[in-house]
């Protein structure tokens, strides 16, 4: 039978989590009911109490509510609610999760579900689910849904909405149980081909079409993410549990928005994760020759006198300066040095996305030669290859370059794909023969495919 955790703060939401519980049973599923509440006595019974979850965040309940920090409180109980939430799921008893509240509900219950495996379902059901809800979602596959009024009582407003948000997540927890759809680490490889991120702009999508399409034809799974803030985000957690067996990183510009006040950036730790984890990395300088904004609007003061590109109604580009292009080649080579796993670099020479093309608007040699010095400056001396080819970013052979190199580090690191997609170790000669380094021309030798033995 599919089981439905039912998470919410029972003191201030109980006769709404009463009410959920009651429809929740008429679809045939069981529910276990999660009390994250501090304040107020609950008004219905839980299945795994208020203390519990405290318990499972090192706290003490009575110590919390004496204390009267309702900050502390809740950022306690949200990381209690996580710890409890992976344990049932771990011991095969969450099938799905339904939660509900406000600001503060929110918080709690989508910081524990942002601790579930991508695939588990999870349905927020939230008074804040109209706004921006980056902060609640992160990375996870989180599915919001507008309560339209306040969490205050079940009336008739909220009852349609509460009544669809059972029908969703019954029947998501229905199908969940009947074939889970967790993405697994440790299932990767063993009924699927392997899988492989690669990072894309609009302003690269050529190039890394390319490196998809070659990466495809040589067994793997490629997932594309977005240069987005939200898409690198999203890459670098899954990278961090160990999902993907290599990463192609050829899209970068999240670092520059980064450095100099974008508004697409993922954040400073961008381009760590798999170095973290030792996964073999392909990397690249895609779009670092522009910084995203978003409509002209929004470009900060102080860079309006730059060459400004509207890049479509929702984007608009500022191209990045020598200095700041020295600056990212230096970022970038401290992040590829602390890596655990193997690491190259390809180098577009003649250009870094479309605006950057010999014909473009934004190619200027300056600022790239720039960074490119950075760059190579600080990885010398260390295990970390840079390549350079006398190509466009965008031009299919960096593509597909690109793609066999990494193909070439994944099977040194002993996993390849096998004939049928799935994965092997390399051995004998099965092996894949080994990216080359360049041939004196600057052009890579292009790793060769398996033999088929």
């Amino acid at each position: 039978m599919a089981i439905v955790v039912l998470l919410g703060t029972l003191d201030t939401k109980g006769l709404e989590c009463a009410w959920l519980r009651e429809r929740l049973l008429r679809h045939g599923v069981e529910v276990v009911v999660v009390d994250a509440g501090t304040v107020g006595e609950p008004r219905l019974r839980a299945d795994v109490p208020r203390s519990e979850v405290a318990r499972s965040a090192g706290a003490d309940l009575d110590r919390l509510r004496a204390e009267g920090d309702r900050g502390a409180a809740v950022t306690t109980m949200a990381r209690g609610a996580a710890a409890a939430l992976l344990r049932l799921y771990e011991a095969g008893r969450l099938h799905g999760v339904l939660a509900l509240g406000g600001s503060g509900g929110t918080s709690i219950a989508t910081r524990a579900m942002r601790g579930l495996p991508l695939g588990v379902p999870k349905l927020m059901v939230s008074s804040m689910a109209s706004g921006d809800v980056a902060a609640y979602v992160g990375s996870a596959d989180i599915t919001m849904m507008h309560s339209v009024v306040d969490i205050a009582g079940v009336n008739s407003v909220s009852a349609p909405v509460l009544a669809n948000a059972v029908d969703a997540v019954a029947g998501m927890a229905k199908g969940f149980e009947a074939g889970p759809r967790a993405l697994r680490p440790d299932l990767l490889g063993t009924g699927g081909r392997p899988l492989v991120a690669a990072s894309m702009a609009g302003v690269t999508t050529p190039g890394v079409d390319a490196a998809r399409e070659r990466l495809t034809e040589l067994g793997y799974e490629v997932l594309v993410f977005h240069a987005s803030g939200t898409g690198g985000r999203t890459l670098e957690a899954l990278a961090g549990q160990g999902l993907f067996a290599g990463v192609l990183d050829l899209t970068l510009s999240e670092l520059a928005d980064e450095l100099v006040g974008g508004t697409l950036t993922a954040g400073p730790d961008r381009l760590r994760a798999a170095g973290r984890r030792g996964t073999p990395q392909v990397v690249s300088l895609g779009a670092l020759d522009m910084v995203k904004f978003g409509p002209p609007h929004t470009v900060a003061e102080r860079l309006r006198n730059r060459d400004v590109r509207v890049h479509n109604p929702s984007v608009t580009v500022v191209r990045t300066t020598a200095a700041e292009c020295a600056e990212l080649g230096r970022s970038i080579a401290e992040k590829l040095r602390g890596a655990s796993g193997p690491v190259e670099v390809c180098v577009p020479l003649r250009g870094l996305s479309t605006l950057g093309a010999p014909d473009g608007p934004y190619h200027d040699p300056a600022p790239d030669a720039a960074l490119f010095a950075a760059l190579r400056e600080g990885l010398r001396g260390s295990p970390v290859e840079t390549v350079d080819l006398p190509t466009h970013i965008n031009d299919p052979s960096f593509g597909r370059t690109a793609a066999e190199r990494l193909h070439g580090l994944i099977t040194r690191a002993g996993r390849t794909p096998a004939p049928d997609g799935t994965t092997r170790a390399a051995e004998g000669t099965g092996r894949a023969q080994a990216a080359r380094p360049t041939d004196g021309t600057g052009r890579a030798q292009a790793a060769r495919p398996t033999d088929g033995t």
